[in-house]
């Protein structure tokens, strides 16, 4: 089978299986936290100021920046994207490395960060020190405990990734002046946002078939090690 069509179909079974979990939906705000850092991340590379950020309970986000037009202001609209879906490619090469517990240091100082300096909306507060507090838990709790919270994480926000971008493609077909980080990158250069939002998508989906790769790799590993352990015992 096409390994585009396996990335597509097995991103469509996991969408569907994490949604049978209780209180899966929360942890999504998970890609919206790494997108609006992408935001303000690379509006301060550029000089600009980070004025603050705004999460909501319906897993979007707001970044509000002062930047110059032009180049740099089109660096910042392809922040947010890009930089989640390099994100949820990174949780799963940690997690083929075995470091799951370096993946959850990493999340809770992006939002110790965004704590601290940028969020001030109230669920945004809430939801974030609750992150912490639970990651804290969590990497001071059993190995499978850490595994499993872990791996939940790294495939909602897997999925998130390529959702966002996906549903952007279709605000794009229907109201183009409304699609956000597409709507931005099109009022600052000549191409229009349905097209900005196909590469948003499109490298999405790639950073997925990367993700998925490193998951199965580790997944052989371990089944290998398992069968080594059957003989020699």
């Amino acid at each position: 089978m096409n390994k585009w069509l396996k990335t597509i179909l097995f991103l469509a079974g996991s969408a569907l299986l994490t949604r049978l979990i209780p209180f899966s939906s929360l942890f999504r705000n998970l890609d919206t936290m790494i997108h609006e850092f992408g935001h303000a991340m690379v509006t301060l590379l550029v000089s600009g100021s980070v004025l603050r950020i705004e999460l909501y309970a319906n897993h979007s986000g707001v970044t509000y920046s002062v930047i110059q037009a032009g180049g740099r202001a089109i660096l910042v609209s392809l922040a947010g994207y890009t930089l989640a879906s390099l994100f949820a490619l990174l949780l799963f090469y940690l997690y083929a490395r075995g470091r799951e517990k370096w993946g959850l240091i990493l999340t809770s100082g992006v939002a110790l960060v965004m704590l601290l300096l940028y969020v001030r909306g109230g669920f945004g507060i809430l939801w974030l020190s609750g992150f912490i507090v639970l990651n804290i838990l969590i990497i001071l709790a059993g190995k499978k405990v850490q595994k499993f919270y872990y791996l939940l994480l790294a495939f909602l926000t897997l999925e998130e990734s390529v959702l966002g971008p996906l549903f952007l493609v279709t605000m794009s077909l229907h109201s183009p002046t409304r699609a956000g980080d597409a709507s931005n990158l099109a009022q600052y250069t000549p191409l229009p946002a349905l097209l900005w939002a196909a590469i948003f998508f499109l490298f999405s989906l790639l950073c997925a078939k990367w993700a998925l790769g490193f998951f199965m790799q580790h997944s052989r590993s371990q089944l290998s090690t398992r069968a080594d352990r059957k003989w020699f015992n």
